[in-house]
């Protein structure tokens, strides 16, 4: 397994710790070891747990990359929307355990997840596309307007307010909020618990739940694989 994704199995549960640098950028290569991780927990039939390092998730998209080129851009894009669609769809459940900051990308990965436990502290959760000169891709609008709250849509995705973790809760970007010593034991403790739903009624529910998201985002994956970012 890539060293861009740590996977550990244990008793049913797969943890994948993104491990790319200070901030955990995604970039071509993780998300590559991303699918090849979400593969190898597909065959294990665990529940899984994606984490980062201690402080952050991800600060969001590779900019060098997206800045290399508008088709690198966009290619980029398109990777990491196919990948949220495939995390929307997983069969089994996917925990995200937050351990600070989740920005842009970061973001998005809370967003398509099943359940997301952050931890106390100044942190950010939020897109800040607008901040930094991108104009909202239409995955990350659609998958924003499904997964927020509507109070707090417009706010995140038109103003790019960013959410301190208790109020990620509010906007919908977060489930629950925890001491950072807990994290781990707290979504442990959630993957044990979701280890004893039927799996088979689980993926099928789920795929009832999202199906109109989830075509909805093939649509918009195309969308955005023609328009410049």
């Amino acid at each position: 397994m890539s060293d861009l994704i740590h996977y550990q199995f244990d008793d049913g549960i797969a943890t994948l710790t993104l491990n790319n640098g200070k901030v955990n950028a995604i970039s071509p290569d993780v998300i590559t070891a991303f699918n090849a991780a979400l593969d190898r927990a597909e065959q294990d039939r665990a529940v899984v747990i994606i984490t980062g390092q201690p402080g952050i998730l991800s600060g969001g998209y590779d900019l060098k990359v997206m800045t290399s080129s508008p088709q690198n851009a966009v290619n980029l894009v398109a990777a990491g929307s196919t990948l949220a669609r495939r995390m929307l769809a997983h069969p089994f459940p996917i925990i995200v355990a937050c351990p600070g900051h989740a920005v842009a990308k970061g973001a998005f990965i809370l967003l398509s997840s099943d359940y997301r436990i952050g931890v106390e502290g100044a942190f950010s959760i939020g897109l800040n596309e607008v901040q930094i000169g991108m104009t909202m891709h239409h995955v990350g609008i659609e998958l924003a307007r499904d997964r927020l709250r509507k109070s707090a849509f417009h706010r995140s995705v038109i103003n790019g307010e960013m959410f301190d973790p208790q109020s990620a809760v509010d906007a919908g970007f977060l489930d629950k909020v925890v001491p950072a010593e807990q994290l781990m034991a707290t979504a442990l403790a959630a993957a044990a618990q979701l280890k004893k739903i039927n799996m088979t009624a689980h993926r099928n529910t789920k795929l009832k739940v999202r199906k109109a998201l989830l075509e909805t985002l093939d649509t918009a994956i195309e969308a955005d694989r023609q328009l410049p970012l």
